[in-house]
């Protein structure tokens, strides 16, 4: 086996200079190839490698010239296709489906990608090089496996398998899938034989499923001509297949469509600590292929020294994906790895002593178990922070951090991906945690995400009621006046989000004036693929009850996001316009408790003449 390279192979002449005279795996990526453990071809590669396997990586190809995708040769064993590290829809469009002026992903942020990057990649591929297997990986693949909603094209789409010429899909994180694949391959299986590796989804002939199922235990929920035809079948779809994503108890899922069967296999089995940690300290640079010349790519400067503490996440969040992809296992590294990590990034190059963030989806589920995921979470209710069964203790995390801030050479940790501020009132032991969090690891501000308050909108979003969010700001100014330090909260808020209303946005506004509180922190809710939130914004039912949900669109979408703004002179009229409407008028005028003012400032009429003169 040859050892791992500094870098993995992106020409020919690097392949010469390690030795290879053909790579094993190609992986064609639509972002920047940046050797850190944040990306995913990067991470996939360097797994790959250390099985025995040399991989080379074709990043951001043009699509329109064959010779990049010629530039690496025909691999031995398979392509593995990944649109990068974001749904290409997602990242060259905006809410309002206006084209991006650039991609933090690319070289200088240029725009490099096509839409639908994983099918146009997908198609090059096969044309270029018939015969040779080919996989869809990344979270393109991964959360557009099944039928599903794309709000691009205000259409039910078919599954990716279905219209993209792969040989078998791997969805979540596919470390594992992807060596049994590869190791199947090596042995001499063909592609198209190898069906039942878990985390993966194959595709069928029609005619084989018209007389009886394949397989003895699985479950065939409506096919693409039902649901694309059908709100309340897609729901009932949706809820299925929502169902079945449990590494040890979910069955295989079935789905017809009309000119394929695509089959999902179940989910992986989450990974150990200790192979993780064998993950995350391979040797990767953290930075940029020498290719780019020095040239910068916006993605890495706010991870380059980061480090992934855990997988996973039980909140399921209703617009969050994650329940598809990762899981809802929270799977830890040990603390002596994270520590080892630690110790190398003081001394790389460029590093000046901070460590940018420790954690996962969710910062503080580290160290978080359930005695039930031993034997998968429990399939007929989500996790909470209510549930006996959670172990919340912070104490791991403590620990942890604590031990990171004693390493020489690191002067401060933050945590940047956010906490559940829930799990800390749930848990009667984190005042140590809490305390230390304020004291060391908060920059003035502290990351979390209520994302609203009223009752309907916070149960539609299964996300924690206003108590708790009231209960863990009095928590936090307490501690923070206890260390004698000034600090406030950063909430992320969302409008527009399944089953808000104009009332229950000025709602939220309200609470927001009465506790001092704004933010610039505001999420317009986008339908991503495969999120409950996204069924409910398609069918305008609750996927799970198929009770109906109100779901706001066009004019009322812009009325929402302006009233969580309503400070901003731009957005008068709309908000006005929005209190109207609630009728609200109480809250026009000059009083303490008026949002806005009875007549629009200088500021105001100067954004609507210049918004008319656009017109």
């Amino acid at each position: 086996m040859i050892k791992q390279p500094a870098f993995l192979p992106m020409s020919l002449q690097e392949c010469k200079s390690l030795g290879i005279e053909q790579l094993d795996v190609i992986l064609v990526s639509g972002d920047a190839y940046i050797d850190h453990p944040s990306f995913g071809p990067a991470l996939i590669g360097r797994v790959l490698w250390e099985t025995g396997f040399s991989v080379g990586i074709i990043a951001q190809p043009d699509w329109k010239r064959d010779e990049d995708f010629l530039r690496l040769g025909r691999p031995r064993l398979f392509f593995g296709i990944t649109s990068g590290n974001v749904d290409s829809m997602v990242n060259n469009l905006t809410p309002n489906l206006k084209r991006r002026s650039s991609d933090v992903y690319s070289p200088g942020g240029v725009l490099r990608r096509p839409d639908r990057a994983l099918i146009v990649y997908a198609n090059k591929v096969r044309a270029l090089f018939p015969g040779v297997p080919l996989i869809l990986g990344g979270i393109e693949a991964s959360l557009r496996r099944f039928a599903h909603y794309d709000y691009w094209s205000d259409s039910v789409r078919q599954s990716i398998l279905a219209d993209a010429p792969g040989d078998l899909l791997i969805f979540g994180m596919g470390e594992n899938p992807l060596k049994e694949v590869a190791l199947r391959l090596e042995k001499g299986e063909k592609a198209n034989e190898i069906r039942d590796v878990a985390g993966t989804a194959v595709k069928d002939e029609v005619s084989r499923w018209k007389t009886a199922p394949q397989l003895s235990d699985c479950l065939i929920i409506p096919g693409f001509s039902d649901v694309s035809a059908d709100r309340k079948k897609y729901a009932q779809a949706f809820a299925q297949h929502y169902g079945e994503q449990d590494p040890f108890h979910g069955r295989a899922v079935v789905q017809p469509h009309p000119k394929t069967v695509i089959i999902q296999n179940r989910p992986a089995r989450p990974l150990t600590g200790a192979e993780l940690d064998g993950i995350y300290e391979l040797p990767f640079r953290r930075e940029a292929h020498p290719a780019y010349r020095g040239e910068s790519i916006p993605a890495l400067e706010p991870v380059r020294f980061s480090i992934t503490s855990h997988r996973g996440c039980f909140g399921s969040c209703s617009f969050c994906a994650l329940t598809h992809h990762q899981g809802r296992i929270v799977q830890s590294r040990s603390i002596e790895s994270i520590v080892r990590e630690a110790t190398l990034l003081t001394k790389m190059r460029g590093f000046k002593g901070i460590i940018q963030d420790v954690g996962g989806p969710t910062a503080n589920m580290y160290g978080m178990t359930c005695a039930r995921w031993k034997g998968g979470a429990c399939p007929d209710k989500l996790c909470s922070s209510q549930c006996p069964s959670l172990d919340m203790d912070h104490s791991r995390q403590v620990e942890l951090l604590r031990r990171l801030r004693s390493i020489p050479g690191v002067r401060r940790v933050f945590i940047g991906s956010g906490i559940r501020h829930d799990l800390i009132v749930a848990d009667s032991k984190s005042s140590n945690y809490l305390h230390d969090l304020c004291r060391h690891h908060v920059s003035g501000h502290l990351k979390i995400a209520p994302e609203h308050i009223s009752p309907g909108v916070t149960e539609c979003m299964n996300k924690p009621p206003k108590e708790v969010l009231d209960a863990f700001r009095e928590r936090f100014r307490d501690v923070s006046k206890e260390i004698g330090k000034e600090q406030y909260l950063l909430p992320y808020l969302m409008s527009g989000h399944p089953g808000c209303t104009i009332r229950d946005m000025i709602e939220l506004a309200e609470y927001l004036r009465d506790n001092h509180m704004y933010t610039e922190q505001v999420q317009d809710f986008t339908p991503t693929p495969m999120t409950v939130s996204t069924a409910m914004y398609y069918t305008g039912l609750n996927p799970f009850t198929l009770e109906c949900v109100h779901v706001p669109k066009g004019r009322e979408k812009k009325i929402q996001r302006a009233i969580l703004q309503y400070r901003d002179p731009k957005n008068y009229d709309l908000v006005k316009e929005g209190l109207e409407e609630a009728r609200r008028g109480d809250l026009i005028g000059n009083g303490r408790k008026c949002l806005i003012p009875a007549r629009p400032s200088a500021a105001a009429s100067a954004s609507r003449r210049s918004a008319a003169k656009k017109k």
